[in-house]
Parts: structure tokens; C-alpha cells; sequence
């Protein structure tokens, strides 16, 4: 059976990057709570329009340390892209200005009043998986028990160098997820780990299993 490691959202983060990267930890900062907002369904950098847009400048706007000029436009420009540098260095997030993953979930877990303004201290249960492997492609399916955000992290090797594999591009709330690995090298040995996230930031990580590739 798979064993499960929960973690709430004061609780370190394992994050773990492509390529170079190896394992790092993210320590989400307490935070008051600020308006309860519409959640974020997609990453946001620099050019980028939009009602979702539009959404986290108002956020943001609420506290004019982090966004001190307030504007509401629906346009990611260079005072927004400020903004959430901003928001990222007060959550121990790498402050490169854009809305990528981490910053998504973080960002979506305040809106919500997840971090400091909820008494949602549980992450979610997730299933057992399955796992079913063609060829050089796999898809790894489970269930959680509340609606969350799903990844898998996985390698040639254990327990660094993972490639992290997202659910789903927009990276939305679900509580079935599929992940589907492609492009694997053949006949190859693969380590992987289950995460799921729900909007409070509760975090439940699998421990490390493995499947086989074929030809």
C-alpha cells in the first residue's frame, strides 16, 4: 500500500525541479487574509489580458506593500509583474514576476482565505493509483477525496533529477487526476511521486514508486 505524507499549509513544501534542479524547500509565510476572490486557472506572466487578470491586480491591490500603485486594468504589465515579485518574496517564492505553478497555488490558497483565514487544516486523502504503461508513454490515474491540484514527479533516478508532470495545463481543481508521462526512454526503470494540493495549500505527497517502460 502506498504510504501518504500530508502536509499542511504552514508546513515546509518539497518542490521538486527540472533538469538541474535538485530538492528544495518553500516555506509558505503566514499571511493575513485579504478579499475573498475569484481562484486563478491559468500561469499569468508579462503581456498577458484577461478577467483573471484583472482578478489579481485586484488582490494584489489590497495591500499597497505588495501593489502600492492599485491599478485594476486587466493588463499584466510591468507594474503587475512588480506586484507579484512582490507577493513572492513574502511567500519564499522565487520573485521572477510571473504566475508559474507555485506562485498559482499560493496565490489561489490566499484568495480563498486558505492561508490564515480557514480551519481546512487536512489535505486531501488521495487513492491508490493505476498505472498503465504503452510503450514509451504512461498515464498514472488517482482520486482524492476533495477537489485539488495534481503532479507527478519522476525519473530515472531517486530521489533527485525529477521532471515534474502536471495534471492538466491550467492546473485546475479536480478530484480525479490523470498524468500522462511521453516520450520516455525505452525498456527503462522509472521512480515516481503523487502530489495533490487543494486550495488551502494542504499538501499530500506519495512515497516513491516505480513502473517499467516498454520498447
Amino acid at each position: 500500500m502506498t504510504k501518504n505524507i500530508s502536509f499542511s499549509k504552514t508546513s515546509l513544501r518539497l518542490i521538486m525541479g527540472m533538469g538541474l534542479a535538485t530538492m528544495f524547500i518553500i516555506i509558505f509565510a503566514v499571511t493575513p487574509m485579504y478579499a475573498r476572490a475569484d481562484t486563478l486557472n491559468r500561469q499569468l506572466e508579462l503581456g498577458m489580458s484577461g478577467a483573471d487578470v484583472s482578478a489579481l491586480q485586484a488582490f494584489l491591490a489590497k495591500d499597497a506593500t505588495l501593489y502600492p500603485q492599485g491599478l485594476v486594468t486587466g493588463y499584466f504589465g510591468m507594474l503587475t509583474q512588480s506586484a507579484v515579485s512582490n507577493f513572492q518574496a513574502r511567500n519564499g517564492i522565487d520573485n521572477i514576476g510571473r504566475v508559474g505553478p507555485v506562485t498559482l497555488i499560493a496565490l489561489n490558497a490566499q484568495m480563498l482565505g486558505g492561508i490564515g483565514g480557514t480551519t481546512d487544516k487536512g489535505a486531501p486523502i488521495m487513492s491508490e493509483e493505476s498505472v498503465n504503461v504503452s510503450g514509451r508513454n504512461a498515464t498514472i490515474s488517482w482520486n482524492t477525496s476533495e477537489p485539488a491540484q495534481g503532479r507527478v514527479m519522476y525519473g530515472t533516478n531517486y530521489p533527485y533529477l525529477y521532471a515534474i508532470a502536471p495534471s492538466s495545463s491550467d492546473y485546475s481543481m479536480n478530484t480525479a487526476t490523470a498524468v500522462t508521462l511521453s516520450s520516455l526512454l525505452p525498456n527503462t526503470t522509472y521512480y515516481y511521486v503523487r502530489e495533490s494540493t487543494d486550495i488551502s495549500g494542504n499538501v499530500m505527497l506519495t512515497t516513491y514508486r516505480t513502473f517499467q517502460t516498454g520498447q
